[in-house]
């Protein structure tokens, strides 16, 4: 609950279909895509704030013109530093060259940035350093322009040690260890042996260099190549490049991992992470924005022609279901609906837990993307209150006063904000006592609303780690005097580390795990430990496509109910004198809200890929030995 939860990334591209000449006479600006690419990045903020990145290239250039141009930042708001210094840089040009201003061919030679075909990327940082070094998008440069390679994703893969080895095979010497050089290598590779194949058999046409290097931009497979370099990939991923000579395109993992939309018109081609960005962006209809499928390439030439290529065999679909619970903006129809069906569907539990006494509940929630998740609970609640009025007025006697049937439709769920987070607190002493009191102030309450003999109900998307809700939240909450506190999480419990991009990659620190070693001690179980420690160890030179995920036995002993009880056992310390119950989406109606994007692996363990099992049994093998390292 409200524990930090970092995801990687965000992805933008645009491809400028008419001359620039044709945007600045229609829109006012040569810098048309420049504009949109701001936007649509600024409106996929959420899904990275560690660093941002852009990079451009312009068409037809001459020998000798800058035609890539690539800015990347770490700055405090780093989408705003990238563009200001877009911004700085075309005013400097234009107050020092004013014959600039109305000539967009002196505009693109001149000026960087403005171009055809751009690249734009947020980032949350899962793996690696948090330097500008590792925010997208990554160059591979060389003289032939058919060569350079510029990349960018919002992606993981689970075997970056096979496909590094696989270079090496290759005999290439790559520069660093980490999944985006690695992937941007493995394509280069093939891109490399693409353009000389091409280029010798040109010259046994007759022509010369100069001659083949337009035809080599006509002939080249970007298909083909992505075909080649992607069949031993194994993670999520949503992979956007382009070639130097202006060939784009962006391919979606085969088990759809990982979200990809896109638009195009006469215009302009344009694919990003999220739906409602291009909506708003271009102010187009949902139903002209499409979901590029798993295991497709949308492909743009240079030409301007758009293709859509099936680069590799589907898998079951298994799209990220917390994409709908919380990454994604909820200002996407789908699902503003989906969140909404999460709250409603939770709410039978959480009239258990109150003992259907609404009257004496306060709903509430916390900010704020489990607010549309809470109108969805707080409209069932509605209809579970209008349903006790009906009754009750039917179930009256024929004398029933007026007074009577006012009280009786007077009552109404009772909703208040409760919990508000102060964003300038920052816990500055490291000190682990001193530290704990400052995190119990990150959030404040709002008093005189909750009486001693009221319920607290509170929902948020998801409880991952605990540890805010522990420190901060629930001692913030008992000052209000409730005499229950109810914590629902419109997700399932998170048992399971990620390893497709989602910041989960141990288990020891997810409150579930938790729980269940804390049963499993309590039932003198706890050499299933042992057990699922030895299979796994027993599992570690085993190809990918033989290795079960063993660490559901340490859960298989329980129930559902059972583990959430002991989390809020956990959770509650001889501080908090309210009772504390803890409620969690059941994984059948997270299937039920969401019939379209069933990847749960966090929630089941079901992995959609070989590599996801193998990850699952090393972050057990690691939590056992006390590894502090990553699993993938």
């Amino acid at each position: 609950m409200s524990d930090a939860l970092k995801h990687e990334c965000g992805i933008a591209v645009i491809r400028l279909l008419k001359p620039l000449e044709f945007y600045k006479e229609k829109y006012g600006s040569a810098f048309y895509g420049v504009n949109k690419m701001y936007l649509m990045m600024e409106k996929q903020h959420n899904r990275g704030q560690d660093g941002a990145g852009l990079a451009s290239i312009k068409l037809d250039t001459k020998p000798g013109e800058r035609y890539i141009s690539r800015v990347r930042s770490i700055a405090q708001q780093p989408i705003q530093d990238i563009f200001a210094q877009i911004n700085d840089r075309v005013n400097k040009e234009f107050k020092e060259h004013p014959e600039y201003m109305d000539d967009v061919a002196a505009q693109k030679k001149n000026i960087p940035y403005i171009g055809e075909v751009l690249l734009g990327h947020v980032r949350y940082g899962t793996f690696g350093k948090n330097s500008v070094e590792s925010v997208h998008p990554f160059l591979r440069q060389n003289n032939w322009m058919h060569r350079n390679l510029i990349m960018a994703g919002n992606f993981n893969m689970t075997n970056v040690k096979e496909l590094f080895s696989s270079l090496i095979d290759l005999g290439q010497h790559p520069k660093e260890y980490t999944d985006t050089i690695t992937i941007m290598e493995k394509i280069g590779h093939f891109l490399d042996d693409a353009v000389s194949k091409i280029y010798r058999d040109l010259k046994k046409e007759g022509y010369n260099k100069q001659q083949a290097s337009p035809l080599i931009a006509e002939r080249l497979k970007v298909g083909k190549i992505l075909k080649r370099a992607a069949k031993s990939w194994d993670g999520g991923y949503a992979m956007a490049g382009l070639i130097g000579h202006g060939d784009a395109f962006v391919l979606r993992d085969p088990a759809g991992i990982r979200p990809a939309y896109y638009y195009k018109d006469d215009e302009i081609v344009v694919v990003a992470s999220e739906r409602p960005v291009i909506q708003t962006v271009f102010n187009v209809k949902f139903e002209d924005v499409k979901e590029l499928e798993p295991g497709q390439a949308i492909i743009t030439k240079k030409s301007g022609e758009v293709r859509l290529k099936q680069i590799l065999e589907p898998l079951e679909r298994k799209s990220c279901s917390f994409e709908r619970i919380y990454f994604s903006r909820g200002s996407d129809a789908e699902i503003y609906q989906e969140r909404k069906m999460l709250g409603r569907l939770l709410m039978p539990k959480v009239l258990k837990a109150i003992n259907n006494d609404t009257k004496n509940t306060v709903f509430s929630f916390i900010p704020n993307t489990a607010e549309t998740s809470f109108f969805g609970m707080i409209e069932t609640a509605e209809d579970y209150i209008n349903q006790k009025k009906t009754d009750a007025i039917l179930n009256g006697q024929r004398s029933i006063s007026a007074e009577k049937v006012t009280e009786i439709l007077s009552e109404r769920a009772r909703v208040e904000k409760i919990a508000i987070k102060d964003v300038k607190l920052r816990t500055f002493i490291t000190e682990d006592s001193s530290r704990d009191d400052l995190v119990a102030h990150v959030y404040d309450v709002t008093y005189g609303v909750i009486k001693p003999t009221d319920n607290l109900v509170i929902i948020d998307d998801s409880i991952v780690r605990g540890t805010t809700l522990k420190k901060s939240i629930l001692k913030m909450l008992d000052r209000l005097n409730p005499k229950k506190i109810i914590v629902v999480s419109s997700a399932p419990q998170i048992r399971y580390p990620d390893c497709y991009g989602i910041d989960m990659a141990n288990l020891e620190s997810l409150v579930a795990f938790q729980a269940a070693l804390a049963l499993l001690k309590d039932n003198n179980m706890y050499h299933i430990i042992d057990d699922v420690y030895k299979k796994c160890i027993e599992q570690t030179e085993l190809k990918d496509k033989h290795v079960q995920n063993f660490v559901k036995e340490v859960y298989d002993p329980f129930t559902d109910e059972q583990i959430s009880d002991k989390i809020s056992e956990l959770l509650s310390d001889e501080s908090i004198k309210a009772e504390v119950k803890v409620i969690f989406q059941s994984v059948e109606s997270l299937h039920k809200a969401c019939p379209d994007h069933l990847g749960d692996w966090y929630f089941t363990g079901n992995y959609p890929t070989n590599g996801g099992n193998r990850v699952v049994n090393r972050a057990f093998i690691n939590f056992y030995e006390g590894n502090n390292e990553r699993a993938y």
